[in-house]
């Protein structure tokens, strides 16, 4: 074999080396998507927003605030009343606040799912998108100005595979007191309309 040849012959091993090894990635990659998706942190698999009904808030004024919870998709998370005593429930805990009074809380009602873990019997969960609406009323000595209320979400999230470890995620209701009498803007109705009593507690 001349010197040409034996380089031609070298080009085209190399070449088909390339080609074989980039066929056996392309396989991996699309056998197995989640090896380069990022694994989610327990407390990054639900995102929670918060809104309040009025604004401001008037002294002596009873008023709504809202958690809307975003699940990750392909988890879940279970309901504030799980189908077993042993599974962790969705709460939430609403933490002392200068000027306010909690009334009441409503959580959602859940799903009834089977999962491949328990086929033989679905639990109630959480998936999507769900709201924990909260009833307040504003004391009439409510300091004047911005106010915080502050609550922690307790909750664990699964898939189809496993369980996360359950966490605490700090949330905050952000609103602004007014003096009695106040006229208060009602706003983020699309929160609030539909959640409620219809909920279970």
């Amino acid at each position: 074999m001349t010197t040409r040849s034996k380089l031609a012959f070298s080009a085209v091993a190399f070449a088909f080396v390339l080609a074989t090894g980039a066929i056996e990635a392309g396989v991996r990659s699309a056998a197995s998507p989640q090896d380069s998706a990022p694994t989610l942190k327990p407390s990054e698999v639900v995102k929670p927003q918060t809104y309040v009904s009025l604004e401001p808030v008037p002294r002596g004024k009873e008023f709504q605030a809202a958690v809307v919870m975003e699940i990750a998709r392909g988890f879940h998370i279970n309901s504030h009343k799980p189908t077993e005593a042993y599974l962790i429930p969705t709460t939430l805990t609403v933490q002392p606040s200068t000027g306010i009074q909690l009334l009441d809380m409503f959580y959602p009602n859940g799903q009834m799912v089977r999962f491949s873990f328990s086929p033989d019997k679905a639990l109630d969960v959480y998936t999507g998108k769900v709201t924990l609406l909260l009833r307040f009323s504003a004391h009439s000595d409510a300091p004047l100005g911005p106010g915080t209320i502050s609550a922690v979400l307790r909750y664990q999230a699964c898939n189809e595979s496993t369980c996360l470890p359950p966490v605490k995620v700090p949330v905050s209701f952000a609103l602004e007191f007014a003096g009695a009498g106040t006229n208060a803007r009602v706003v983020h109705s699309e929160v609030f309309q539909g959640a409620g009593p219809s909920h279970q507690k």
